[in-house]
């Protein structure tokens, strides 16, 4: 499985993005996938999750509420709706995919893109 994100950039404070993560190689549609992000300095944290079909998601406390994950099969794309974006939400955010859903630990996926940068300022 290859992943290839984007859609990152520079907004204000109470802005919002949409990340995107375009999938390709084996039946995308059969990985659960999920969205991870690195601060400067700080290891990779789980963002978000969603089972192969969509009909499950999971979110990190700290962006439950104002972030969305998504996933259109048919397109192979993967998405991140973020709104009300803080400062400390900036990082390096990465599309992840495994088999399984259910699973939070960044050990536990198995093939990543290469991320895209979001940097809000305050």
């Amino acid at each position: 499985v290859q992943l290839q994100a984007s859609g990152g950039g520079l907004v204000q404070a109470g802005g919002s993005l949409r990340l995107s993560c375009a999938a390709s190689g084996r039946t995308v549609s059969n990985y659960a996938m999920g969205w991870f992000r690195q601060a400067p300095g700080k290891e990779r944290v789980f963002v978000a999750h969603v089972s192969w079909a969509g009909s499950s998601t999971y979110y990190s406390d700290s962006v439950k509420g104002r972030f969305t994950i998504s996933r259109d099969n048919a397109e192979n794309t993967l998405y991140l709706q973020m709104n009300s974006l803080k400062p400390e939400d900036t990082a390096v955010y990465y599309c992840a995919a495994r088999m399984w859903f259910g699973t939070t630990a960044v050990g536990d996926y198995a093939y990543w893109g290469q991320g895209t940068l979001v940097t809000v300022s305050s």
